[in-house]
């Protein structure tokens, strides 16, 4: 009966994904906000990369009184898409869920989306967040107002916030999934695929989680984020010159009202 209870419990289990670099200032709030979520049954893979300050030792500090807390080190740097992949490697969950090494969930995140998921059938789901600066005040709320989002939506525009998004491999064709190797927008990838291939996909207009808006990351600056995203159309999703013109452009749009 015990090994049934186990059983059921693992097969629940939530794996979230921490990719670190340098975060020491803001690590632990990170960590406190996943440690203190209703949800109880998680793992958490923090995947060091390279950092020069703190952030180890602070990691280390939660997880000697916490096993859920795991810390894979790379031995160089080798950015945020490859350290996402080495946590899903290492997943022993059935959700997955990501979230930065600055940023923040609400405490009921894990137990509100999985019960959104499991009423929807859902094998990607993500919500709404809350946008704050470096020293945690609010800066305004990016809501979800298209819950069912479709392929060609998303190519105009990434409405999933990272932080916010789970994925339930159980409705997965295949258990494992890997983001594309490129600096930034491998997430954009990673939905894109999974919407593509036709998987019940939506959106919760709760705000579950908090964007941590920093300045010299990035995603603030506009160039590296256009770049990446041409990139994106062009390398990954293998999009014609003409229609990834076309997306850039829509992309370069929705863009510009998330910062109005």
């Amino acid at each position: 009966m015990r090994k049934q209870l186990l059983g059921l419990m693992m097969s629940d289990l939530v794996t979230v994904i921490t990719p670190m670099y340098n975060s020491g200032k803001y690590i632990e709030e990170t960590l406190e906000s996943v440690i203190s979520q209703t949800y109880e049954n998680w793992e958490m893979f923090i995947i060091d990369d390279g950092s020069s300050d703190n952030s180890v030792k602070v990691v280390n500090g939660f997880k000697n009184f916490d096993d859920r807390i795991k810390l894979i080190i790379n031995e160089e740097n080798q950015g945020a898409a490859l350290s996402r992949n080495i946590g899903i490697r290492e997943a022993n969950g059935r959700y997955i869920a990501f979230l930065d090494s600055d940023d923040l969930w609400v405490p009921t995140k894990l137990e509100e989306q999985i019960k959104f998921m499991s009423k929807n059938q859902l094998a990607l789901s993500y919500s709404s967040y809350e946008k704050i600066d470096e020293f945690g005040n609010h800066i305004k709320n990016i809501n979800v107002v298209n819950t069912q989002i479709t392929y060609h939506d998303l190519l105009k525009s990434n409405y999933i916030g990272c932080l916010t998004a789970m994925i339930d491999l159980t409705m997965m064709e295949q258990k494992k999934i890997y983001m594309p190797n490129i600096t930034t927008r491998h997430d954009h990838g990673l939905w894109l695929d999974i919407v593509r291939r036709g998987f019940n996909v939506s959106g919760n207009p709760k705000v579950l989680a908090k964007y941590r808006y920093r300045k010299g990351s990035i995603s603030f600056s506009k160039f590296k984020s256009g770049y990446y995203q041409w990139k994106l159309y062009r390398d990954i999703e293998k999009i014609n010159l003409l229609s990834s013109f076309y997306y850039m452009v829509c992309w370069a749009w929705f863009g510009s009202l998330k910062r109005i």
